[in-house]
């Protein structure tokens, strides 16, 4: 299938690993030209040179993507974004009540402020245009809590609410906004989350991966790929009829049917 994204450009945000890094190869690999972020200089300039082998324009920003000059040298990088991928890295694992005032209005600027930044600073102008796909990368834990990662969920759980309306507002001007939910994706971050509950448990983190992952329909963690892919998707025209949702990739995990 066709998803229609050669030529378009697109900011992903936290993209020199991980999840972000999925999202970002998935629409290289679709055409699109990208301007990728992260902190850490060698990596990012390394994942950068795997995109351009897929025939696009890549282009740098180094740097926090809370921080209001990374966030200047994204748009700088591409005035007119066709394609907004947000991403941050969540707040660490913490008992909630060791978390003082500053780290919570920090895990809030992160995983609630920031996006919401980066969509005042595009929306209208996709709008004006006729064209624009806002994917957020959230978390499962929206809906399934995991202890030890309150502030990240809250503050996550917060973002899908404020955008909500927000969604609904700018589908007709062909613009959609909508959360992925990522379950258990072989990343740094689940297997942080793995160690930690192994060592709560008094067990080894390989015991405590199989023991995670059989409690996953698919009996296996995701693929950072198979994220991306859904993600290349939500940004296609094929999905514009798709906005204010909310989607799962868990494997089954969440137990629901509906």
């Amino acid at each position: 299938m066709d998803l229609g994204l050669k030529g378009r450009k697109a900011i992903v945000c936290a993209s020199s690993r991980g999840l972000g890094k999925g999202c970002a190869m998935a629409l290289a690999e679709e055409g699109c030209d990208l301007v990728i972020n992260g902190r850490n200089s060698d990596i990012t300039k390394a994942t950068a040179d795997e995109l351009r082998a897929h025939g696009v324009d890549v282009q740098i920003v180094i740097g926090d993507v809370s921080d209001p000059e990374t966030q200047a040298a994204l748009l700088a990088a591409y005035p007119e974004p066709d394609i907004l991928v947000n991403n941050n890295g969540g707040p660490p694992l913490r008992d909630f009540r060791e978390l003082d005032r500053e780290a919570i209005l920090k895990g809030v600027t992160q995983n609630m402020v920031t996006p919401i930044e980066l969509v005042q600073k595009v929306v209208d102008g996709m709008a004006e245009r006729g064209f624009g796909r806002i994917v957020n990368i959230t978390s499962m834990s929206v809906y399934m809590p995991i202890l030890g990662l309150d502030l990240s969920s809250g503050a996550r759980a917060g973002l899908t609410s404020f955008l909500a309306g927000i969604a609904r507002s700018y589908i007709d001007r062909n613009v959609t906004i909508n959360s992925l939910l990522p379950g258990k994706i072989d990343t740094d971050r689940i297997r942080s989350t793995i160690s930690y509950a192994a060592d709560r448990a008094g067990t080894d983190e390989a015991a405590e991966r199989a023991r995670q992952e059989s409690q996953i329909p698919a009996r296996r963690l995701g693929t950072p790929e198979e994220f991306g892919k859904t993600c290349a998707f939500l940004c296609s025209d094929h999905a514009g009829y798709f906005t204010g949702q909310s989607v799962k990739l868990d494997g089954g995990l969440f137990n629901s049917a509906f």
